[in-house]
């Protein structure tokens, strides 16, 4: 029979995200930083969908009044995931990517780190950019958007925050970490929204603080993720005969998409990196970056909800 927490890392990976072996067993690692013996058992019974204490305890045989503090300490810990209506709690498996992982933002250690950072590696090439469907997409700024672009309401940022009313703020956990190791990074800290019941679940668990929709606004200058785990329906063209090689926009990008090229002296776009963001646009003093949509047949239609995202990812991985 397998150990407790290989049993805990096979059941993550039935998850819609998945949580793939690896040959040094670092995956393993990380779960026992993560879980005590009794919270993987617990783990084990729960499914994607929430539910109140009383069907879970069913599930693992155990005593509901028993359960449910261990419950609400697991959901404090960020190992599972915690909702609330009509004063009843329901509870949740929670992927570890996106987010156990992420919701370890106030408890972060080096030797985490470490081991995370050797795993998301493998975790990336075996699972995540082999969905078709992503958890992440990019939305573009209204201002890098033209008015000749074809544009659907739920891709605006703005439209997404207005839509809001309850939002959260928290930090960057891939720039905390950075920070931790040394590796800080020029852009800013605090810049993570969460929405609706997720925000409700970052504010009480104490991973970020509630904010007003003229505040999030003024946040939406920072998302980056690499080009393979996100949907996206833009992306930047270099001018090359108004580009004058100055490399700001190489500076800008985070995702290593454009370089100046030896021959021409100009920036050039690499597009299986550029995730359209569109960072690297109003920077160009010549104005030689511009930010263009995909073709009719590359754009992209995302679920509606998140739940229909976990539902259509674990339909292709077979889970269904």
């Amino acid at each position: 029979m397998a150990d407790l927490f290989e049993q805990l890392a096979n059941h993550l990976d039935t998850l819609p995200a998945g949580y793939p072996a690896t040959e040094s067993g670092v995956e393993i690692r990380i779960l026992k930083r993560l879980f005590t013996p009794e919270e993987a058992r617990i783990t084990l019974g729960l499914t994607m969908m929430p539910e109140p204490v009383e069907p879970i305890a069913q599930r693992l045989d155990m005593d509901v009044q028993a359960l449910a503090p261990v419950l609400e300490s697991m959901s404090k810990k960020g190992l599972l995931y915690r909702s609330s209506k009509g004063g009843t709690h329901t509870y949740m498996a929670s992927q570890f990517v996106v987010g156990i992982w992420e919701y370890q933002l106030k408890s972060l250690d080096l030797d985490l780190i470490q081991e995370v950072n050797e795993y998301l590696p493998q975790f990336m090439h075996k699972s995540w950019i082999k969905h078709e469907t992503k958890q992440l997409r990019v939305i573009p700024i209204s201002k890098e958007i033209t008015a000749q672009m074809s544009i659907m309401d739920y891709e605006s940022a703005e439209e997404i925050i207005r839509a809001q009313s309850k939002i959260v703020v928290s930090d960057c956990i891939c720039r905390k970490e950075h920070e931790m190791v040394g590796k800080r990074c020029e852009y800013p800290m605090e810049v993570c929204l969460s929405f609706g019941s997720g925000a409700y679940y970052y504010e009480e668990n104490g991973l970020g603080r509630s904010i007003d929709q003229k505040e999030a606004l003024a946040n939406l200058k920072t998302l980056d993720q690499p080009a393979k785990a996100v949907h996206t329906n833009y992306y930047a063209r270099v001018d090359e005969e108004a580009c004058i090689g100055c490399g700001i926009c190489v500076d800008r990008c985070h995702m290593d998409a454009i370089v100046i090229s030896d021959e021409t002296q100009t920036a050039r776009g690499e597009p299986d990196r550029c995730i359209g963001c569109g960072l690297c646009v109003p920077q160009c003093p010549e104005e030689a970056m511009k930010f263009e949509q995909k073709k009719s047949s590359d754009l992209y239609d995302p679920p509606a909800n998140v739940f229909e995202t976990y539902f259509t990812m674990a339909k292709e991985r077979g889970n269904i």
